[in-house]
């Protein structure tokens, strides 16, 4: 089983996806795509705040750019937060989106992913920021297609997307 939860900055996508995984089957990883950089004092907390959220017996991997190859050697029960940073991982943001969607659907255990819906705010002012954006939600497009459910999250309030 595959769920993608997308939502904007401050949602509330990543609370209710670590909802959902609390209720699969254990063990349980979060996979963390983002690099944390010491420097960055807010990344920082932010990053912290999630580990205090979740539940101690969880194990963390953290991905970075390799996030298909953790997804084809972990077994059981994963949270993947979140494909921006996954896609931020990348130079010129080249993610092979193609392998990530065929390494989630050729696991075994169910999979809770997160993303950031960017296609709702305002227009990226800088090429940088579009070509961004427009990466994201071509990920987000091709791994909703292979999920099962995908749940958009607004102002923490959960609603369940259908198919096109």
């Amino acid at each position: 089983m595959i769920t993608l939860v997308l939502g904007g900055a401050r949602s509330g996508k990543s609370r209710r996806a670590e909802k959902l995984a609390e209720r699969l089957p254990s063990p349980v990883t979060y996979v963390a795509t983002a690099v944390v950089d010491g420097n960055d004092r807010n990344h920082v907390a932010r990053v912290e705040a999630h580990r205090a959220r979740r539940d101690p017996a969880w194990t963390t991997v953290e991905t970075g750019a390799d996030l298909a190859a953790a997804l084809r050697s972990l077994t059981g029960s994963l949270l993947v937060d979140s494909l921006g940073a996954w896609v931020a991982a990348h130079d010129d943001f080249a993610a092979d989106f193609d392998d990530l969607c065929k390494a989630l659907s050729s696991r075994d255990g169910d999979t809770v992913v997160v993303s950031e819906e960017v296609g709702l705010g305002v227009h990226p002012s800088s090429e940088l920021g579009q070509r961004f954006r427009d990466v994201l939600g071509e990920v987000n497009a091709a791994v909703a297609d292979v999920a099962d459910d995908v749940l958009l999250v607004v102002a923490g309030r959960v609603l369940p997307l259908e198919r096109g």
